[in-house]
């Protein structure tokens, strides 16, 4: 692979298929290579050789689809193309690695977090063997995911192995057939018949495992006891004793900690709920303490609110404790806790709602919070601790919106329920800084509290952020991909009001109220609640559900709407009037409803017939179809908010810059792309240290010297051979303004501009500062609405601004290398040696002038006149010189020579005194450079020459003058850039014919 598309050793391939390429309608049969950065083609067919490189960062979409066109096929979208792969031997599994790796790149994109990841995968080698080894790793990855989203574990959790088996059901007496998986800290087992019966057994609560006795009717079974003495039958295991080994393995490295044991960070006096068991073990005090004057409730806030309410014995009560007995009497077959059997009976309960006493307890056992808590004691109180008096931006909008959180509910109307929702947030801000706060998060905050403890909200909040809405709060990308999912559904199922839809643009608009905030902030509270309890154990699929029918119980009104503004009124009423009409809390008055209350509201809808009609109108929804709708629109999203981000940064650059905005923006792709490239092939610098999202777009990417030179080769104007790394190192230290050994996109383009844009003194003040030694180059003037001029002059009249020998030494290597390339070059090298001629004799005497002290003025004024005929010959001396010094090139400098190679002399000097005799010169004239010596004297520090001296020099030559004031066009530089990328080519040529196509 290295050797076909030029990749470096770093790059890993992953594998490789045999498929057919579609160039228009002609199929090219070759060999597809996924590696962890880039998609790869090649095909050499009949003499025609098709090479395909495509970064997997450049995808925007990427979905698997048949027409009559293409058969079974792949099509790889990016923003200029379209690419078809087809014919694959097992095309689901080659989309599936696709997927996994363009779902890398996007979050490399997103938040640099998988360039870390990215490093942990086996190194690259060049034996088939190794590769199969990284697919392998790839589908572990892939496998691991899988097991976490199925049983809502941790992200830490890794996926041992898993095998078929049966599980003795108890409560249906009968074996289910289905898999049991095992991992470092669990054993799960899913039915193969959905919802027939799943199973969660944390490792810290098994007391026993251990072989049980063979029948024909019980083969190879294994029995798991637990701490809260449920016992566990599993059968029909293919290799017992090897996984009786595995668990016991696993249980010696599991510490024997009881849930909810307390550590020197606990909070002081804490009292736990055991769900295990089902007692509610709530400390006689209401109030326990975090830390010394930072009161909190030990018990979710509506149960505290409730303390000394009066029994109610209503219907509403009736019903209520009929609710407790269904889900006491579930728990006495089922089990209680984490290991508790979950099925179809579980749902239904929810579906008919959570009792307010269990709902803050089932809430963390579904949601995986509860295993979260039990592996991390003290922590949140460790949390409360180190964020207590933090001030950043999060808890400046953390106190902004504390008291707009539920403020129509009492338990928000006093300091002890304020307090609670500060730590909460403020502490979750402090363990996420990559989310920190989001506005949706004090709305649901607020509700978690209600019915659980602030630690068990801090951590069903953490499920909730981390696990089952990714990306919802963190970014925009969750929010807006899962809104286009939700379109995308509206398309399949209502689609006569997909159209009228999209027309009035309200999905957009009503998907991310409904789903940041899971409708508890457009629904009444009573009602949304009972949503959130579908939430916690079916996951997001619920909302989708019953927002799509929502949309059906309103199309008809939706149809005849007009405009956006008329639709949002008929939805908000309609959610307005969704009751609970079963709750037994006291009516909490829903803000939104007085906003859209009318003369003549519509009829109540009861919450428990909507989400029944959702379940059978749109419960075919699955998970993992919903999970691979968000994957194919993220794509789409997160590419959109780099166009977003790209156009920012043009916009801010227009007035620093004379370049066109279709060049800033391909400028912008080349900068961009060559510090993501350094980031996953190994730059010397991390990439949270090159990537700083606080920043302004056009400052949040940066490239090191390094990175800087390749791109300053390939588009600066002026090309100096070898020389040309010297003075990219010279201008990337001028660029470089907080000497951090990075330079951002708007200082890269400053500096640019300024070779292409600037007229000829400008171009030459550039020049002459970059061989000015480091400590004498003045800094740029950031804030000057003139930002290239102020970049590009020098100070005058003072000593430390003027040239050196060693500077213009350096100064005429540079323009001679610079003019190798050129059509007029040998009038460009006639023409800078008579400059150089000159400046040595201005330098002189200037020296002379210093000198005059030392000197008589009589013996200054008896030099001989200048000789014409002699000036001829010095002129074609110094051209000799400066050719016989390009005979001999400097070569490469090491980082230490760079930085001396603005005060030091070197020995291959372009005026050197081995080349340059300039016989003229009065007797006093010292050559320059190491060499021999001139007439036993050495030229000391007193010989100089100002910018103002070498303009006037060279401006009295027309080669000169025309190069620099020539206009250049930076399309042709970005051109042979974007060639070197190799994004696509297409020859005839079969020189690489004989290469292996499995090469490495």
């Amino acid at each position: 692979m290295r050797r076909l598309f030029g990749m470096p050793d770093e790059e890993k391939l992953v594998n490789y298929y045999s498929c057919s390429y579609w160039k228009g309608r002609v199929p090219r049969q070759g060999w597809l290579y996924l590696s962890v950065n880039h998609l790869c083609f090649y095909s050499f067919l009949l003499g025609k050789e098709v090479t395909l490189v495509v970064q997997w960062m450049e995808v925007t979409q990427l979905e698997k689809n048949a027409t009559l066109v293409f058969p079974e096929s792949v099509r790889v979208s990016t923003r200029h193309t379209e690419h078809f792969f087809s014919m694959f031997l097992n095309i689901n599994d080659t989309f599936k690695l696709m997927e996994q790796l363009a779902n890398i790149a996007m979050r490399q994109l997103l938040d640099n977090e998988a360039f870390a990841a990215d490093r942990s995968l086996p190194k690259p080698s060049k034996t088939l063997k190794n590769v199969s080894a990284l697919k392998r790793d790839f589908d572990a990855r892939a496998k691991n995911e899988r097991y976490r989203t199925m049983f809502r574990l941790t992200q830490d959790e890794r996926l041992d192995g898993h095998t078929d088996c049966t599980l003795w059901t108890p409560f249906a007496k009968m074996h289910v057939v289905g898999q049991l998986f095992i991992s470092n800290n669990y054993i799960c087992f899913n039915s193969r018949e959905e919802d027939l019966c799943q199973l969660i057994i944390p490792l810290r609560e098994v007391s026993i495992v251990e072989k049980a006795d063979s029948s024909s009717v019980l083969p190879c079974p294994v029995s798991i006891s637990t701490k809260n003495k449920m016992n566990f039958l599993f059968a029909n295991l293919k290799d017992r004793d090897f996984l009786v080994q595995r668990i016991s393995d696993f249980l010696q490295r599991t510490p024997d900690n009881s849930w909810g044991d307390t550590s020197p960070l606990s909070p002081i006096g804490h009292s736990v709920r055991h769900s295990d068991t089902g007692s509610d073990l709530l400390g006689s005090e209401d109030i326990t303490e975090y830390h010394l004057g930072l009161p909190t409730a030990s018990q979710g806030l509506l149960q505290l609110y409730h303390r000394n309410a009066p029994e109610d014995l209503g219907p509403k009560a009736m019903k209520e404790k009929m609710k407790e007995e269904a889900w006491n009497i579930h728990f006495s077959e089922f089990g209680r806790g984490v290991c508790m059997y979950r099925t179809s009976r579980t749902r239904e309960l929810i579906l008919n709602g959570i009792p307010e006493r269990l709902r803050g307890e089932l809430w963390l056992l579904f949601s995986g919070a509860q295993n979260e808590m039990a592996t991390h004691p003290g922590y949140y109180g460790d949390l409360v601790e180190q964020a207590m008096g933090m001030c950043s931006l999060a808890t400046e909008e953390i106190e902004r919106d504390l008291h707009r959180s539920m403020p129509e509910h009492r338990a928000f109307q006093n300091e002890t329920g304020i307090a609670a929702l500060r730590r909460v947030l403020t502490s979750y801000a402090h363990r996420n800084p990559g989310i920190g706060y989001c506005q949706a998060m004090n709305i649901v905050t607020s509700v978690l509290l209600l019915y659980c403890p602030e630690e068990e909200a801090f951590w069903l909040l953490v499920a909730l952020c981390e696990r089952m809405l990714p990306d919802y709060y963190n970014t925009r990308v969750g929010a807006l991909s899962q809104s286009d999912v939700f379109f995308d559904l509206t398309r399949a199922f209502l689609p006569l009001l997909y159209e009228h839809m999209q027309e009035l643009g309200v999905i957009s608009t009503i998907s991310l109220s409904w789903f940041l905030t899971l409708f508890l902030s457009v629904m009444p509270f009573d009602s949304a609640v009972l949503l959130v309890d579908c939430f916690f154990y079916e996951g997001i699929k619920v909302i989708f559900q019953v927002a799509l029918a929502v949309l059906h119980d309103n199309m008809d009104a939706l149809l005849s709407c007009s405009d956006e503004g008329e639709a949002m009124t008929i939805l908000g009423r309609y959610l307005d009037n969704v009751v609970n009409k079963q709750t037994v809390a006291p009516p909490i008055p829903h803000l939104h409803a007085l906003l859209t209350s009318g003369d003549d509201p519509p009829p109540e809808i009861d919450i428990f017939d909507l989400i029944k009609s959702s379940y059978e109108k749109f419960g075919t929804l699955r998970s993992d179809v919903i999970e691979q709708m968000r994957f194919k629109q993220r794509l789409k999203v997160i590419q959109s908010l780099e166009d977003t981000a790209k156009r920012s940064v043009v916009r801010a650059m227009m007035t620093e810059s004379a370049f066109s905005i279709e060049e800033l923006e391909e400028l912008y792709c080349l900068f961009k792309s060559k510090h993501m490239t350094s980031c996953y092939w190994g730059s010397s610098s991390s990439a949270a240290e090159r990537h700083d999202p606080s920043l302004p777009y056009l400052e949040q990417y940066r490239i090191d010297p390094v990175q800087f030179t390749q791109l300053f080769t390939v588009l600066a104007p002026w090309v100096c051979g070898g020389h040309t790394t010297t003075l990219s190192a010279r201008l990337f230290r001028l660029l470089d303004q907080n000497q951090d050994g990075l330079v951002n996109f708007k200082e890269f383009i400053t500096g640019l501009s300024g070779m292409y844009h600037g007229d000829m003194t400008e171009k030459l003040k550039l020049l002459y500062k970059l061989h000015l030694p480091p400590g004498n180059r003045l800094l740029f003037e950031w804030g000057n609405p003139a930002p290239i001029l102020c970049l590009l002059l020098c100070a005058r009249g003072g000593e430390s601004s003027n040239f050196a020998p060693e500077q213009f030494i350096d100064l005429c290597k540079t323009l001679y290398n610079m003019f190798s390339e050129e059509p007029l070059e040998q009038q460009l090298y006639h023409s800078i040696a008579t400059v150089a001629s000159l400046l040595l004799r201005i330098g002189e005497v200037g020296k002379k002038f210093n000198n005059g002290s030392k000197k008589s003025d009589s013996a200054a004024a008896q030099a001989p006149p200048p000789d014409p005929q002699r000036e001829e010959s010095d002129e074609s001396q110094v051209c000799q010189a400066l050719a016989d010094a390009q005979l001999e090139p400097a070569g490469p400098q090491t980082s230490e020579e760079e930085t001396k190679d603005d005060t030091s002399v070197s020995s291959n000097s372009v005026v050197s005194s081995g080349s340059l005799q300039c016989e003229d010169i009065t007797d006093d004239t010292v050559l320059i450079g190491g060499g021999e010596q001139r007439r036993g004297s050495v030229l000391d520090v007193d010989w100089s020459i100002t910018f103002e001296q070498v303009l006037a020099s060279l401006l009295t030559e027309p080669p000169l003058v025309d190069y620099f004031e020539r206009k250049r066009d930076i399309q042709i530089k970005m051109a042979a850039c974007k060639a070197q990328r190799a994004v696509e080519r297409q020859t005839s040529s079969t020189s690489d014919h004989e290469l292996s196509q499995h090469s490495i």
